[in-house]
């Protein structure tokens, strides 16, 4: 009898706790424009669907972003708010958010449940999807694990598509620099400065901000580090899989002519018809055949000169990196097609590519066929410029190159497991995310591989460093040797003896 007694007031002590916790009221941040009300979560806060600059609709479609107005109320920052205006492009895809809007300058903020007037550092995450997709609101990049680890964690919307980087003659002439485009970046910027602005009130250090993203994210990243208007918004950056030197970008004039092609084909040739058309017939116009990608461009504002120039100088942002790559960002069909992996077909295949530069390739990937055509591919399209970005930031900064091997496993629709770590794959092991993609059967080397990586991550995120305790030494990639961390289930440092690749590659690109 007395037993039972006890049990029962210890069950009615621990619902009377619960519900108070239930009923507590939510955490109130004051932030530009008035206070956000968030939510308390497992170990966290988070504060979702802040705007961080004014809904870019009407006039002020494509132009630079514009400071909030007040609202007089409690936001709720219990919901993430709108994506940008975007096709469903990719199927790996999965949002939180409620739907599609012009509508979309909104930030995330997961931080610790305590100490507002802590001085925690700060990761600011752009999403992937090509300048074209994706989202903050995305479970892969859900920043409650980081949050937990005591890093302050934000994930920001962009502009995206013919909305965040068409130039056109007439915006040029309007602007008051004369020039258009790179809106998209100038979302970002903003991001970084309502950061700058606002952090310190989640318990955020604005001076230990890193800036980070995968694929389209991380092109932001090394295009933010030549900008002279992000400039001293970050400590420190993170970029997977993806960078602005791959390749020259377009120049304003090249820019240009793209938006007025588009506007032509679109039938709205003039600026203020552009700006009256809807938002969906516009991004229904830009997805038919032959329409120009719109993408970061040279303006000579944002970007003074082509990113690239701006590296080989030494004028980027002199920041600590960590960067690099997965093992299997393209296939190697991308060049054999549906020929057998065997040297000849590989030979033909170089043939048809480079002509009497063949000879050259062949002996930059004279290796197991397979895996050559692999890496062809992905240097192709992706690690060529990768590289070339930690190449040159290493020349001014601490850098620290990764190669991440981990396999997705086999999925829950019986799909087996991957052979290769393909593109986009080490975000839910960086972040701490393994639980939120149930479109896999997690095992565990996947979370001995993800608890690793969030640990190098988050030591960088801290300190400029990824080095910490019990984890495998990673040395600067400026260190002979066994300089690249490979990033999987027991990581280790090796030597890729990769060079040949790319000095090939650095030859075709000086080619006139």
């Amino acid at each position: 009898m007395v037993k039972t007694g006890l049990a029962w007031l210890a069950v009615a002590a621990w619902f009377a706790c619960g519900t108070a916790n239930a009923l507590a009221p939510p955490p109130v941040v004051k932030v530009d424009g008035g206070a956000v009300g968030g939510t308390f979560e497992q170990g966290h806060r988070a504060f979702r669907g802040i705007p961080f600059a004014a809904p870019p609709v009407g006039a002020q479609r494509w132009q630079p972003p514009q400071p909030v107005a007040p609202w007089p109320r409690v936001r709720s920052g219990r919901n993430f708010g709108n994506r940008c205006m975007q096709l469903p492009l990719f199927s790996d895809m999965v949002f939180r958010s409620p739907g599609v809007s012009e509508d979309c300058l909104y930030l995330n903020v997961w931080t610790a449940r305590t100490g507002d007037d802590a001085k925690r550092p700060v990761l600011v995450y752009f999403h992937g999807g090509g300048l074209a997709a994706g989202d903050g609101s995305e479970p892969r990049y859900d920043g409650g694990a980081m949050a937990r680890r005591d890093i302050v964690v934000v994930t920001a919307n962009y502009r995206l598509g013919v909305f965040g980087f068409l130039a056109h003659p007439e915006l040029s002439a309007a602007s008051p620099s004369k020039v258009s485009g790179n809106y998209g970046l100038m979302d970002q910027v903003a991001a970084l400065r309502w950061v700058r602005n606002n952090i310190a009130r989640f318990g955020g250090d604005p001076d230990q901000v890193t800036i980070a993203g995968e694929s389209a994210g991380s092109f932001s990243v090394s295009a933010l580090m030549a900008m002279p208007s992000a400039r001293g918004l970050f400590a420190r950056a993170i970029g997977e899989s993806g960078s602005v030197l791959g390749r020259p970008v377009p120049t304003l004039q090249e820019a240009e002519q793209q938006g007025t092609a588009f506007a032509k084909a679109a039938g709205h040739e003039s600026l203020a018809a552009l700006r009256k058309a809807p938002a969906e017939a516009l991004l229904k116009a830009g997805a038919r055949p032959g329409m120009p990608w719109f993408g970061i461009v040279a303006d000579g504002a944002a970007l003074t000169e082509q990113p690239l120039e701006t590296y080989r100088r030494g004028g980027q942002a002199p920041v600590p990196l960590l960067a690099g790559w997965n093992s299997q960002e393209q296939d190697a069909r991308a060049i054999l097609g549906e020929q057998a992996p065997t040297r000849e077909n590989f030979d033909a295949a170089l043939q048809k590519l480079y002509g009497d530069r063949a000879p050259d390739a062949a002996k930059a990937y004279a290796y197991d066929v397979e895996a050559a055509a692999r890496d062809l591919a992905s240097d192709r399209w992706i690690v060529h410029g990768t590289w070339k970005w930690i190449d040159l930031q290493a020349k001014v900064a601490p850098t620290y190159r990764y190669y991440f091997t981990r396999p997705r496993p086999a999925s829950t629709d019986g799909k087996p497991a991957g052979t290769g770590a393909t593109h986009s794959a080490e975000i839910e092991y960086a972040l701490g995310n393994l639980d939120g993609n149930k479109v896999y059967l997690w095992q565990s080397g996947d979370r001995q591989a993800s608890e690793a990586m969030q640990a190098y991550f988050a030591n960088f995120i801290r300190t400029g460093n990824p080095n910490g305790k019990a984890l495998p030494a990673w040395p600067l990639v400026t260190e002979p040797g066994a300089n690249v961390m490979r990033l999987d289930v027991e990581p280790a440092a090796f030597d890729p003896k990769d060079g040949a690749r790319f000095e090939f590659h650095e030859r075709q690109a000086a080619r006139p």
